[in-house]
């Protein structure tokens, strides 16, 4: 025992000697390069603050606990907070401090007072800090304090946890704060983030240090994702008692493509059953090469999930993990999934962010919620590597807004002080397109599809095309599920290097392209069609024109490059008139084109 803590005598911890090129002790064998250069860099400025943004599954926790143990091991701080989002969150954070020799309290709750002289610390939750500030504050200014704020966006969540972390903590001799999802657009400033000015002048978050998913990507630090997305026909009934009638994915209103979406996750319909099948199919095939591979289903509420996993059980005859946030034994059970083999788990929110579980290979998107912060938590919980050569597979609905996020996992947000402009500014719509950004930013549905207020009547599912490292690859015409075609894409290996992955679905691509062409030719048709009479239909060229217009919004995010100088060189090389009035062919050869460029630039 050493020092004073509590009135009681300080632990003796297994700290041991602080050196930079090491992790602290039981996190990781080493560094890796970024969390050494992290490290280095805090160190030699020795700031009151840092911000830390780091892909999912990069390793912030071993990060901020090596500089929990360089602080320590100094004695420039004698005590550690650690503010987490949840609590099962809380557990997993004390557990790892645990091996690194650094034993926190997380059942400690704001306003117990003393605790056991064996801690060094304590993990609290943001809402935890927000009913109680004030003894958090005590805590903090009773001893030379870090404060580790984790997913630090979530102090913005409400005005109140942020009045709450601010009071908490503003007299903490240091503060770490991380994040590894990108911010949201609004107007609550993060506590302890610094702010400086950016486009138009707009305040915009400033990191301290930035390690991105491409950067983790190049380095092996996480797994490539392999985006598989679904599309299908449905049909449901309105609060008026019409009958309507889609395609998912196809050229809708934002309320008809959230009415369809959620007809295909109906557990009723054939759509989301389909779906599940050809994800368990994926994962055997992961699990050729990777035995304990797991797959996690991710949806909207506790009878949507309970249904899912019923269907689990008939697919796959085994009884599928269900985790709810407001069971007791939700971090239990998902300690036991990561530990064993089994195949699949079912949760609502509870794994979407921070939650430890390597094995995650195959994920399946059956959630109405879609915001960009929602999107990267979720997939970054299959994106942790542990070899090289694993491929994460995400099966998403063929919904505009998810398939836009895929095809912008690599770019980096900050978090921008947005407000909305009034008619005199410029824009007369401003007011209500932030209300509706608003609305549709809410986990609840609204009240036209509530209770009995919407009936799915049915839905078919079809396979439409793969997203992989911003370029799409599918096949002509529609695929149906369990079609040959399909397992194309599913029967892809488990292990794969990123470019061996990209040649393979290239290859599949044109292989069954060939095959489909020699088919025509057989038939005595013409192999091309060469007329503006011979191209498909109206909703074909529309699926041609949304895919055009899909890769050309992610060559904008990889290159920078204005979606209007893109559609320009590609008429230039491919020939043409513009989009709006190209045929079926002078669309799919742009395509072509367009993916050339994003397979060669990748290579």
């Amino acid at each position: 025992m050493t020092g004073d803590a509590d009135g009681v005598a300080l632990p003796r911890t297994g700290l041991g000697p602080a050196w930079p090129e090491r992790a602290a002790w039981g996190t990781a064998q080493s560094l890796r390069a970024w969390q050494s250069a992290a490290l280095t860099d805090y160190l030699e400025r020795g700031p009151r603050d840092f911000l830390a943004v780091a892909t999912p599954g990069a390793g912030k926790t071993t990060f901020a606990l090596s500089v929990a143990a360089e602080l320590l091991g100094r004695r420039i701080v004698d005590r550690l907070i650690v503010v987490a989002p949840t609590e099962h969150l809380k557990t997993q954070w004390a557990a790892a401090a645990e091996k690194a020799g650094i034993p926190i309290d997380p059942s400690y709750s704001a306003g117990k007072g003393k605790i056991s002289s064996d801690f060094v610390g304590v993990a609290v939750t943001y809402a935890g800090v927000g009913v109680n500030p004030l003894a958090l504050r005590i805590r903090t200014e009773r001893f030379k304090t870090l404060v580790i704020l984790d997913e630090i966006h979530h102090a913005g969540d409400s005005l109140t946890w942020g009045e709450g972390v601010r009071e908490a903590f503003e007299p903490a001799a240091r503060r770490l704060a991380l994040t590894g999802t990108p911010f949201r657009s609004d107007v609550n400033p993060i506590p302890f983030v610094g702010y400086e000015p950016g486009a138009g002048g707009v305040p915009t978050s400033r990191a301290d240090y930035t390690y991105g998913y491409a950067e983790a990507l190049a380095d092996h630090v996480v797994r490539p994702v392999l985006f598989l997305a679904y599309s299908g026909a449905m049909s449901w009934r309105t609060r008026a008692g019409d009958e309507v009638a889609a395609d998912l994915g196809g050229p809708m209103t934002k309320d008809l493509t959230a009415q369809a979406l959620r007809t295909a996750l109906d557990p009723n319909g054939s759509w989301i059953p389909s779906v599940l099948a050809a994800a368990d199919k994926r994962l055997s095939e992961v699990r050729r090469h990777v035995p304990d591979a797991g797959g996690l289903v991710i949806a909207s509420d506790q009878d949507s999930a309970r249904a899912y996993a019923k269907l689990l059980k008939q697919i796959t005859g085994e009884s599928a993990t269900v985790v709810l946030s407001d069971e007791k034994a939700a971090s239990k059970k998902i300690s036991e999934f990561s530990e064993s083999d089994s195949r699949w788990m079912v949760a609502v929110r509870m794994v979407s962010e921070g939650v430890d579980v390597p094995r995650l290979s195959v994920g399946v998107w059956a959630t109405t919620t879609s915001t960009p912060l929602f999107f990267a938590q979720a997939v970054g919980r299959f994106v942790r590597a542990r070899t090289r050569g694993e491929i994460a597979s995400v099966f998403l609905p063929s919904v505009p807004g998810l398939l836009r996020f895929a095809g912008e996992l690599e770019m980096q947000r900050d978090h921008v002080l947005g407000r909305p402009k009034g008619a005199d500014e410029g824009d007369i719509f401003a007011a209500e397109e932030d209300l509706m950004a608003r609305a549709q930013a809410s986990e609840s549905a609204s009240s036209e599809l509530d209770g009995e207020s919407f009936e799915a009547l049915g839905s078919q599912a079809r396979f439409d095309h793969a997203l992989y490292d911003g370029a799409q690859f599918g096949h002509e015409g529609e695929v149906q599920v369990g079609s040959e075609e399909e397992m194309d894409f599913l029967g892809i290996p488990g292990l794969l290097e990123p470019d061996q992955m990209k040649d393979l679905l290239r290859k599949r691509q044109d292989d069954r392209r060939q095959a489909q062409r020699k088919a025509r030719e057989a038939l005595g048709a013409s192999p091309e069609p060469d007329s503006v009479a011979q191209v498909a239909t109206h909703e074909h060229l529309a699926v041609l024109r949304r895919e055009l217009n899909g890769l050309v919004g992610a060559w904008n995010h990889r290159t920078g490059q204005p979606h209007g100088i893109t559609h320009a060189a590609l008429r230039k090389e491919c020939g043409g008139p513009a989009a709006a009035v190209a045929n079926a062919d002078q669309l799919q050869k742009r395509i072509d084109r367009i993916r050339d460029w994003a397979l060669r630039q990748s290579s």
